[in-house]
């Protein structure tokens, strides 16, 4: 089973609290002198983990919807963020400004995600229901729009063909090895990419009920076999398996909507947050060890759900 925590949010009272919802928060993936967030305000904050104050505040015409900075990243210190405008703005942490605007979305851009595989490869997802792939360093900037019937319909409706979801597209997330990346509509549908060559897989996860109006944030497991991916879902958390699509199991205790998930690897935890105004701490229950001397007529061991099963090695395993 999957045991759960519960905190609950400070007071508003810090004064350069975010005015309107916050979309997005980030640690800087270097070290954790640093951490990014932004808001409904307009406002993407650089903060300063010692002083708990803005270092920077980049300011934006329309709602800042998603914003990501690259895992991998060493040539570049790039912020990509997605807000009310069809351009995807990408901000220079060195410079301090708006240093690149890609164009080619039609509408809103509600998630933006880093390859961790290239760092100059951006993945963006929009409400004109399009996922584009670019290269940064390019002129041109589109690598591939990403096509779910993966071109088979007529060239003559080539650009009506090249659409990812049949609804908004408001999720994004690359799998660990960045080869594949998960997006997920407001078709209901969940989709799996071959990252390189754009190919839509065709795995089938069945109906993914997604009725957000802005960016829903999910995320994938880290070191699991099979991998999972654990989606908002209402008021819980849908667990599926990546590669077949399989409906593991349902993570309830939030009471209203689920908003966000998100993976801590080192620990396995899994943090959620809810319109319940309740961050949940969720961690997978482990089998239980067999001892040695247990003889062969002892009853069988419980079946445990995959979802659970202790796939990481022990410290006692590492020494």
């Amino acid at each position: 089973m999957w045991i759960q925590l519960r905190y609950e949010w400070p007071s508003r009272s810090h004064p350069d609290v975010h005015r309107f919802s916050v979309e997005t928060v980030q640690w800087y993936p270097h070290d954790t002198g640093m951490f990014t967030s932004s808001s409904f305000d307009k406002t993407l904050k650089i903060w300063d983990t010692n002083t708990l104050q803005p270092a920077d505040v980049f300011h934006f015409e329309g709602t800042v919807y998603s914003h990501h900075m690259s895992p991998v990243a060493t040539k570049h210190c790039l912020i990509a963020v997605g807000t009310k405008s069809p351009k995807v703005q990408l901000c220079d942490l060195k410079s301090g400004s708006c240093s690149h605007i890609l164009q080619g979305h039609r509408q809103e851009v509600l998630a933006v995600s880093w390859s961790p595989r290239h760092e100059y490869i951006l993945a963006t997802a929009s409400a004109d229901s399009r996922v584009k792939l670019w290269d940064v360093r390019r002129a041109s900037g589109c690598l591939n729009t990403l096509d779910q019937h993966n071109g088979e319909k007529s060239k003559a409706a080539s650009e009506a063909a090249s659409t990812a979801h049949n609804g908004r597209v408001n999720g994004l997330c690359y799998t660990n090895d960045g080869l594949h990346l998960l997006t997920i509509g407001t078709d209901d549908r969940m989709r799996l990419w071959n990252s390189s060559t754009g190919e839509n897989t065709l795995v089938n996860y069945g109906k993914v009920c997604n009725e957000s109006r802005k960016g829903l944030k999910f995320t994938v497991s880290w070191g699991c076999n099979p991998e999972f991916a654990f989606v908002p879902y209402g008021s819980t958390i849908a667990v599926y398996t990546i590669f077949t699509g399989e409906l593991i199991t349902m993570l309830r205790g939030h009471y209203s909507t689920v908003n966000c998930c998100v993976l801590q690897p080192n620990f396995q935890e899994l943090y959620s947050g809810s319109k319940d105004c309740n961050i949940l701490a969720w961690i997978p229950g482990l089998r239980e060890p067999v001892p040695d001397d247990l003889s062969e007529k002892s009853p069988p061991q419980p079946h445990l759900n995959p979802a659970y099963e202790d796939a990481w090695s022990s410290s006692d395993d590492e020494g």
